[in-house]
């Protein structure tokens, strides 16, 4: 996790360090778009209409209460990813600031950013997938995580750290259609209050792999 000095826009609590993810997940092959918030939840929070769009407009609150919601129709487990799962999955085994390379160019390819979406969401899985097959996990929206927020995401645990006890932040990854590529970057992380709902703020879902046939 994290990003080496070298990189650019590199913020101060992006200290790269190793960790281990020691059990398999399944994760969402795209942000959970309008369609399938509404099947779930029976209501559609987004500000931009679309079927194939990602569902925005939702807290975090929200997004728990999706993935509930979810488990109980099928009789799996959902959840949010942890921060840790998030940039896993995202690198899908590379090390550069994006899964597609290191400048905007590279960006261009993987996910809708401020330099290139109009200002607004895309559908989803429009733009190159990283090597696992996994879509927009740069940019279109920002994704919630589980974890409360830490300064700096060097947990004491580094084996499926799940972040700190208790916060008042949780953590938003991969940056939006509204942000700089400096914020889409695989190392960035954000931060809202759990209650908080943006234009900009989805999520995606995991299971565990005992949770799924």
């Amino acid at each position: 996790m994290g990003s080496p000095e070298s990189e650019k826009d590199r913020q101060k609590d992006e200290t790269q360090h190793e960790v281990t993810i020691s059990k398999p997940f399944y994760m969402g092959v795209t942000p959970v778009t309008q369609a399938q918030y509404q099947a779930v939840m029976g209501n559609n929070p987004s500000g931009f209409k679309g079927d194939t769009l990602p569902v925005e407009q939702v807290s975090w609150d929200n997004a728990v209460a999706f993935c509930q919601r979810l488990g109980a129709k099928d009789g799996k487990h959902y959840r949010l990813p942890s921060e840790a799962q998030w940039e896993y999955a995202c690198r899908a085994g590379t090390t550069t600031a994006y899964y597609t390379g290191n400048d905007e160019i590279a960006l261009n390819a993987a996910g809708w950013y401020r330099g290139n979406s109009d200002q607004q969401t895309h559908p989803v899985a429009q733009k190159k997938p990283n090597a696992w097959g996994l879509y927009d996990m740069h940019g279109n929206v920002w994704q919630w995580c589980a974890d409360w927020f830490a300064d700096n995401y060097v947990a004491a645990d580094k084996t499926d750290p799940t972040g700190p006890a208790n916060g008042s932040l949780r953590v938003l990854r991969g940056g939006s259609w509204h942000n700089h590529s400096s914020n889409c970057r695989a190392a960035n992380h954000d931060k809202y209050p759990p209650d908080s709902r943006g234009h900009n703020v989805g999520f995606r879902v995991v299971a565990t792999a005992a949770g799924l046939d």
